[in-house]
This record gives structure tokens, C-alpha cells and sequence, in this order.
């Protein structure tokens, strides 16, 4: 993810999680991490192909996803897939590019909050081997929904449970 991507993602962004949607400032400072040597961020963004290489086939932005690393804990801090990807494998895409980075920062685990009423998102998680570790109520606001807490042990060694991620379709 790059500057130019910040207005497309916050429209994505708007659009998936309308109550408690990221602003630009926090992405650009999520940007301010993410370069050079002490970099401690990795933000990545899903395009369609402008060559009809996917279902839209326009080049447009379709999916993000970010983590932040400290000493040797890394923390999922946002993935979004638009709808019309949903079911094609580009979550679970999202998140192994993540749990590579976070191998990369030396991460010996990593956690994540998932909304507790987003049990799509929850399975993928758990198909990649986070486990429920607590909660976090109110976590989301304005609505005041509870944030499940997940947790990887040793993100170099997770693969999805049932296979290898080309060809999933669980978004």
C-alpha cells in the first residue's frame, strides 16, 4: 500500500465497516512505519487485473490488508475484501502475504480482534490456526461490539488447515 491507495481503501473501508471505519490519518501513519530499514509495518492491497485478469477486470482496488510488528509480536491490525471477492480465496491470500511479514520481523506470535459477529472472518483465522484467547468488550465503537482476541504461536509454520491457499474459496 502506497499514498495513492489511501483513497480507494478508505471507500472500501467506508463501505465494509460503515460504524467504525479507519481515517486517513490513521492509515498514513500506518504508512509512516511501513518503509526502510526500521520499518515496522507491512500494508499490502489487492487490485483487479485492468486485463479482465479477474471478476472486475478494471484495475481496481479490491481487498487490503495490514500488520504491525513490536519485538517479536505481530498484531493484525485490518483485512478487507470487497463483497463481490468474497468466496474467491483473497482473504486467506491477505493474510498468508501478513503471516509472511511477520515471519520476516522475526514475530514468534501474532494476534488479531474480529469482530464477534463476523464469524467468516473468524473461520478463516482459524483455518490458519489463531485461537480464541479472550475478549474485548465494546472494542468496536460506536455500536459497542465485543472484539474477539486471537492468537498464531509460530506464524512461520501456519498453512491453512485444510491445504494450500491457490484455488480456496472462502474470501
Amino acid at each position: 500500500m502506497r499514498w495513492w491507495d489511501i483513497e480507494p481503501v478508505l471507500e472500501l473501508e467506508h463501505e465494509l465497516f460503515p460504524e467504525d471505519a479507519w481515517s486517513a490519518g490513521m492509515f498514513w501513519s500506518e504508512l509512516a512505519h511501513a518503509r526502510g530499514p526500521l520499518a515496522t509495518r507491512r500494508y499490502v492491497v489487492a487490485e483487479t487485473m485492468p486485463d479482465g485478469g479477474s471478476a472486475a477486470g478494471d484495475g481496481r482496488l479490491v481487498g487490503y490488508a495490514g500488520l504491525a510488528a513490536a519485538g517479536d509480536l505481530g498484531d493484525v491490525q485490518t483485512i478487507a475484501v470487497a463483497r463481490e471477492e468474497w468466496g474467491t480465496g483473497l482473504g486467506a491470500r491477505l493474510l498468508t502475504d501478513l503471516l509472511g511479514a511477520a515471519t520476516a520481523f522475526e514475530c514468534a506470535e501474532v494476534l488479531l480482534e474480529v469482530r464477534v459477529d463476523n464469524t467468516r472472518a473468524q473461520r478463516l483465522y482459524e483455518r490458519f490456526g489463531f485461537e480464541p484467547i479472550g475478549f474485548r468488550r465494546g472494542y468496536y465503537q460506536p455500536g459497542n461490539v465485543d472484539a474477539l482476541v486471537m492468537r498464531l504461536s509460530d506464524p512461520a509454520s501456519s498453512v491453512p488447515v485444510d491445504g494450500p491457499v491457490q484455488g480456496e474459496s472462502h474470501g
